[in-house]
C-alpha cells in the first residue's frame, strides 16, 4: 500500500516506522528539512521537504497513486487543507487529520467533514485520547500502565514489583500452578532500564516492572497477587485546568459514583474557563508546585493526584511534591519519552505519553478488520497487537507451542467466541480467534507476517 505521512515529528516518524516496517510505500513530507533526512535515514521511507498542502508537494510524494494520507502536523489548519487537497485534486480514498483545537472538534460541527464539505475519513484529536488514558489510569491506581483488550475483557496492566511482593523470586512457570484457576499471564519485563519478554523460568525481582494481561474479573485477584492493594478513588487532585484536564474533570463529573475532585491551574483565564465549565469540580488559581496550595486542595488526603500541565518538569516536579505531601498515588503526564526513566527513582506511580497515545489511536484506525488494536509500549520498545486469526495464517489450527514465534514474542491472552481465556503451549489458535500478543519492536513485521495482516487493511 502507498501511504503519504505528513509531518516528521514524533507522531509521524513512529506510524512511518510501523507502516514501512510492514513493508509499505512510505513517503513522508515535513517542510523541516532536517526532520525529513532523519526520517530517511533511520526509516525504509521516501522523503519529500516542503509544505504539505501545496499541492505540488503532493505531487511529487506521489500522491497520484496512493492509497492513504495521514496528516500529522502540528497546525490543523494545514491537516485539514492537505486532506481536502489530498481528496479534491488527487482523489485519494482514505485520508487521516490529527486536530487538536476543540473548536474544530465540537459535535454539532462534525458535518464539516462529509465527503462533499471537507472530506475526512478520520479525525484523531490527541487530547482526548490523552483524556481517556488518563482516566483509564486513575481507573487501575495500582497499576503504572493500563490498556484494554478484547472488548473490555482483557486489560494489559503494568505493576511495580515492591518489597513485600509474594511472587518475588519465584519462577513464572510456578505461578500457574500455585494460581491455576487465574487468568493472567506476565508477558513484558522491564529490569534495569531493559524490556524483555520473559521466559518461563525466568523470576521476579525488587525493582522490575512487569506487564500483566490479565481477564477483566481476575484484576483485583492479580493485583494482591503482586502485592498491590485495590482501592476506590473518592477524592482526586488535578494540576492542570487546560483542554486535558478540563475534559478529565468532566468525565469526573459525570461518572455516577461521586467523586470530590480539586483543580489547580496557574493561567487566570483558563481557571476561569474551566470553573465556568465546571459544577462541582473546586478550581484553584495558583502554582501547582505550591506547597500552601496543594495544601489547600487537600493533597494529603486526596487519593490520587495528576499532573497534566503542557510542561513536562511541572509535571514530575508536582508529582514528586505531591508524594512528599502525603498522596499516595500520582500521574504525571510526559511527553519526552527520555524522561521516562526517571519516574522510578523519583516515585511517580504512572505517567501518560501522549505521543504513544496518538500513535497508538492512529494506528488503530489504519488497519482495517483483522488488527483490531496495537499499543506502543515505552518509547516505542514494544507493542501489543491484537488481531483476528484469518485462515491464511500459519497461526490457523496450531497449539500455541509448535507457532514459530521469534523469542521476544509472548501471547497475552485468546479469546474465542464470546470467551477469553489464559494460553497454554497446548492451547490450538484456530481461525475466528482473536489473539492479543506482546512482541518487541524487532520482532513486530516477523508477528504481522504470522497473522497475515499486512496486506489485508481494506
Amino acid at each position: 500500500m502507498k501511504v503519504i505521512i505528513c509531518g516528521a515529528g514524533q507522531v509521524g516518524w513512529q506510524i512511518a516506522r510501523h507502516l514501512s516496517g510492514e513493508r509499505n510505500d512510505v513517503t513522508i513530507v515535513d517542510s523541516n528539512a532536517d526532520l525529513v533526512r532523519r526520517a530517511t535515514d533511520t526509516l525504509d521511507v521516501q522523503g519529500i521537504a516542503g509544505f504539505a498542502s501545496y499541492p505540488d508537494v503532493l505531487d511529487r510524494a506521489g500522491a497520484r497513486d496512493a492509497e492513504m494520507i495521514i496528516a500529522a502536523t502540528h497546525s490543523d489548519e494545514v491537516n485539514m487543507v492537505t486532506c481536502q487537497v489530498a481528496h479534491s485534486v488527487f482523489g485519494i480514498n482514505r485520508k487521516i487529520a490529527r486536530l487538536r483545537s476543540q473548536s474544530y472538534l465540537t459535535a454539532i460541527y462534525s458535518d464539516l467533514y462529509r465527503r462533499d464539505h471537507m472530506p475526512i475519513d478520520v479525525v484523531i484529536s490527541p487530547e482526548k485520547e490523552v483524556a481517556a488514558a488518563a482516566l483509564q489510569r486513575l481507573s487501575a491506581p495500582a497499576a503504572f500502565d493500563t490498556e484494554t483488550f478484547m472488548d473490555g475483557m482483557a486489560h494489559l496492566i503494568g505493576i511495580q514489583i515492591e518489597e513485600g511482593c509474594p511472587v518475588i523470586n519465584t519462577p513464572l512457570r510456578q505461578l500457574s500452578d500455585l494460581f491455576s484457576t487465574l487468568r493472567a499471564v506476565v508477558v513484558g519485563v522491564r529490569r534495569d532500564g531493559t524490556l524483555f519478554a520473559p521466559e518461563s523460568k525466568d523470576q521476579l525481582f525488587v525493582g522490575d516492572a512487569c506487564y500483566v494481561f490479565t481477564h477483566r474479573d481476575d484484576i483485583p485477584r492479580t493485583l494482591d497477587i503482586f502485592g498491590k492493594k485495590t482501592s476506590k478513588l473518592e477524592r482526586v487532585v488535578l494540576v492542570g485546568g487546560g483542554n486535558v484536564g478540563l475534559a478529565v474533570a468532566q468525565n469526573l463529573e459525570s461518572k455516577g459514583k461521586r467523586v470530590r475532585t480539586k483543580m489547580i491551574e496557574k493561567n487566570r483565564a483558563i481557571a476561569e474557563r474551566a470553573a465556568e465549565a465546571l459544577e462541582r469540580t473546586i478550581v484553584l488559581n495558583g502554582d501547582g508546585l505550591d506547597a500552601a496550595l496543594l495544601a489547600e486542595a487537600g493533597i494529603n488526603r486526596a487519593d490520587a493526584m495528576m499532573a497534566i500541565t503542557d510542561d513536562d518538569k511541572t509535571n514530575m516536579l508536582a508529582c514528586v511534591r505531591a508524594k512528599a505531601e502525603g498522596c499516595p498515588f500520582v500521574i504525571a503526564l510526559i511527553n519526552d519519552p527520555t524522561l521516562v526513566p526517571l519516574m522510578q527513582p523519583l516515585g511517580i506511580d504512572a505517567y501518560i505519553n501522549p505521543r504513544a497515545t496518538t500513535v497508538s489511536s492512529i494506528l488503530r484506525h489504519i488497519r482495517h478488520g483483522r488488527v483490531r488494536s496495537v499499543y506502543s509500549i515505552g518509547d516505542a520498545e514494544a507493542e501489543v497487537i491484537e488481531a483476528e486469526v484469518l485462515s491464511t495464517s500459519p497461526l490457523a489450527g496450531k497449539r500455541i507451542t509448535d507457532i514459530d514465534f521469534p523469542e521476544g514474542v509472548l501471547v497475552g491472552m485468546v479469546q474465542k467466541g464470546d470467551q477469553v481465556i489464559r494460553p497454554l503451549g497446548s492451547t490450538r489458535i484456530d481461525e475466528g480467534d482473536v489473539i492479543a500478543v506482546f512482541c518487541l519492536a524487532k520482532d513486530v513485521p516477523q508477528v504481522e507476517q504470522l497473522m497475515q495482516v499486512s496486506i489485508d487493511f481494506f
